[in-house]
């Protein structure tokens, strides 16, 4: 009887505030466990992981040695953790910034889907590039396929292709899909602020509830986003119109601002 009543006052002492302190940790360390696995900065993150653990519980323990020394650690360590996952770090506050708090893109949202953890974020200036490409292929009536990497999934052979590994920038862009140079048939992979390949072949798309009207650009484009994380833009070559493929499906006439404000 004791013994339960001890329990009972135990539970007693614990505020609702207290668990869902508790649950927030556990989901921040959980989601940053799936995030970063399988990464070089995984084992970092454990290590980091195991001497805070430990800090806390000589803290508890009461043992003023090792609190000392694992208190050094623990401050030091914080900036250096910082300088490791810069990368990370900028990705998060670039995230957190460019999204709405509430709806389908919301910070919350992303964040609660691990996936989102893993996609590339595009730096405004290559946003900017690509915007500019688009703009003068649809003004010189240039056809083109502009595959988007949104993660490092990919379900299709980029050496289908010539392997690029370039800068991007809007000239480059420009000049592989001119007329004139014999890329200017395939896709164009893009990953992050590279062009990595160019004429790439495109897996078509057997879906049978695509317009019949469409073209082998558009048919190639839903392909690739069926079976990969991609954005693909496509640029008509007749009637210079823009179009986009995403998770297989596929929205046409689409304006160049919606294009831009998809890739933010």
């Amino acid at each position: 009887m004791p013994e339960m009543i001890q329990h009972d006052f135990f539970f007693n002492d614990i505020k609702a505030i207290e668990v869902l302190d508790i649950l927030l940790v556990l989901l921040i360390v959980f989601q940053l466990f799936r995030s970063l696995k399988g990464s070089r900065a995984f084992n970092i993150f454990i290590g980091a992981l195991i001497v805070y653990i430990s800090w806390l519980i000589v803290k508890k323990l009461q043992m003023p040695f090792m609190s000392e020394i694992l208190d050094r650690l623990v401050s030091i360590g914080l900036i250096g953790l910082l300088v490791v996952f810069q990368p990370e770090v900028r990705k998060f506050l670039i995230v957190l910034g460019r999204r709405s708090s509430i709806g389908k893109n919301s910070f919350i949202t992303k964040f609660l889907n691990y996936k989102s953890l893993n996609k590339y974020i595009l730096e405004e200036d290559v946003i900017e590039e690509i915007t500019i490409a688009i703009r003068y292929l649809q003004e010189k009536k240039l056809g083109a396929i502009l595959v988007i990497t949104l993660s490092n999934s990919f379900g299709f052979d980029t050496n289908t292709g010539h392997q690029i590994n370039g800068t991007l920038s809007a000239k480059l862009l420009e000049t592989i899909f001119s007329k004139s140079t014999p890329l200017h048939d395939g896709a164009v992979v893009i990953e992050k602020n590279m062009i990595i390949s160019a004429g790439v072949v495109l897996p078509l798309s057997q879906n049978t509830e695509l317009p019949s009207n469409i073209g082998l650009r558009h048919r190639s484009a839903v392909g690739a986003s069926e079976t990969s994380d991609v954005l693909v833009v496509v640029v008509s070559e007749e009637t210079s119109k823009l179009s986009i493929a995403f998770d297989g499906k596929l929205q046409m006439n689409v304006p160049l601002e919606d294009v831009k404000k998809q890739l933010f």
